[in-house]
């Protein structure tokens, strides 16, 4: 079975931008005939953001071949 690729985490990633958006827009609660229910944490949410961000960033990086420094060692 393959990893996660590239558009999977950036689909990812815009879904949870898109519900972080939403509760800004609409707020994390509401009420309808006085009972309260609540939509999502924002908190999670914007882990969740910070998860997807990291793995397309990772995705993006490994696909053009970048490892990370390389050292050279004298004899």
């Amino acid at each position: 079975m393959a990893g996660i690729t590239l558009a999977q985490a950036q689909a990812k990633l815009d879904a949870w931008l898109a519900a972080e958006t939403a509760i800004a827009e609409r707020g994390q609660t509401y009420t309808i005939n006085g009972r309260s229910l609540g939509r999502a944490n924002l908190r999670e949410v914007r882990e969740s953001i910070d998860y997807w961000n990291e793995k397309v960033k990772m995705l993006t990086s490994s696909g053009t071949g970048r490892r990370g420094p390389r050292y050279a060692v004298g004899e």
